[in-house]
């Protein structure tokens, strides 16, 4: 029984880290005021970037780079049209999220099936997923420029105050979710199943938007929500032979509508994103 706890929680821990980095991201993109639901399609992008640039120069740290950059360039654009051009958030994200999709598996095609020398290790990842999360939430909650990126999202005016640019601090905080969404990404083509193929994502990026709301936008709470969603995908399939397979592989789906649903009922907690509606969202003041 031990034995089987422990293994849960390891699997748990390699399942939970693409979560729990696209997560991060998330978090602290909303925390601005900002929802992105492009995370999927960026780490798609991130995924292809790093197997490609680590295929080709034998590089992984090469690759780990290029997929912060191709995530992080992507969330760019997804920043200039949902905060710049003050486009409707929702719709530029799942314009992002089929665009970065849609892009990665066209441009992944020569790569399918090829093979990779050098990988990364998956404890690496996870390690550093963890050190992340503690590091996040001491600069959110303890730092000036962390207090200023929450009241971005609460109190916008208030920024704008102090003289600072509220559309500068939610371009930072959203390229910032861009990258995390890109390393979530590499740990999928360089550790956790060193290869590429379309969809090697698996709905893992709208799993992470969920995971911001379950964690109520805090980076620590995500570290258990990560672990909960890794468990539910660990146990998908180790209970396959004592439960419906289908019923299993949609248990973490199932969870997300539920748990979006739940959210959609109530107001969210302190620090969830602002309606829009504020002068920021009517182009008023800047």
């Amino acid at each position: 029984m031990e034995d089987w706890l422990f293994t849960t929680l390891l699997r748990a821990l390699a399942f939970g880290t693409p979560i729990l980095l696209a997560g991060l991201g998330e978090i602290y993109a909303e925390r601005s005021g900002v929802v992105n639901l492009g995370v999927e399609g960026m780490m798609a992008l991130g995924a292809l970037a790093a197997f490609a640039v680590t295929q080709t120069t034998g590089s992984p740290a090469l690759g780990l780079l290029a997929a912060v950059l191709a995530a992080g360039l992507a969330a760019a654009v997804f920043a200039l049209a949902a905060v710049g051009l003050r486009a409707n958030q929702y719709v530029a994200g799942l314009a992002l999220t089929m665009l970065g999709l849609g892009l990665a598996g066209l441009l992944g095609k020569p790569f399918e099936g090829a093979p990779l020398a050098q990988t990364l290790p998956e404890s690496a990842f996870i390690v550093a997923a963890l050190a992340l999360a503690a590091l996040l939430w001491f600069f959110l909650q303890h730092t000036f420029w962390g207090l200023v990126l929450r009241s971005s999202g609460e109190n916008p005016e208030a920024v704008d105050a102090m003289g600072i640019n509220v559309f500068t601090v939610r371009y930072a905080a959203v390229v910032f979710g861009g990258a995390m969404a890109g390393l979530a990404g590499a740990f999928l083509s360089l550790a956790y199943r060193p290869s590429w193929a379309d969809g090697i994502t698996s709905g893992l990026g709208w799993i992470a938007v969920a995971l911001a709301i379950f964690a109520s936008w805090h980076p620590l709470k995500a570290v258990l929500a990560a672990l909960l969603f890794g468990a539910l995908y660990h146990l998908s399939y180790r209970l396959q032979a004592q439960i419906t397979p289908e019923l299993l592989k949609a248990m973490p789906y199932l969870f997300v509508v539920l748990v979006l649903s739940l959210s959609a009922l109530g107001r969210g907690p302190s620090g969830a994103p602002e309606a829009l509606g504020t002068p920021y969202e009517r182009g008023e003041r800047r």
